[in-house]
């Protein structure tokens, strides 16, 4: 499957627009990273294990969006945005979301 932020596939002609699809999921803090996340506050840098949940967040959004796109016969997706939001305290949403195409052969 191919996906791109760009609206189109270089050297592809888009057939036939299948629809929106889209994959997310919704991620839990772990205690542990949140104990750790406290204590690199204090003295600064990255968050290892936030980036971590959040790449993982990530792959299965989309992982979630291509196989919509699959389900739909789609050859492509094009147009792939990604967002994030807060649903409740000690949990974020990674939502992915583009158009499933069909090429022309």
């Amino acid at each position: 499957m191919i996906y791109t932020t760009t609206e189109t596939v270089p050297g592809r002609e888009i057939e036939a627009i299948l629809g929106v699809v889209n994959g997310n999921v919704v991620q839990s803090k772990h205690v542990g990273r949140d104990l750790m996340a406290g204590l690199k506050s204090i003295v600064g840098g990255e968050l290892k294990g936030y980036t971590e949940m959040l790449t993982e967040a990530r792959a299965i959004a989309t992982e979630r969006l291509v196989s919509e796109a699959e389900n739909l016969g789609a050859d492509a997706i094009v147009g792939v945005r990604f967002t994030t939001s807060a649903v409740t305290d000690g949990a974020s949403e990674i939502m992915a979301f583009g158009t499933a195409v069909k090429l022309r052969a």
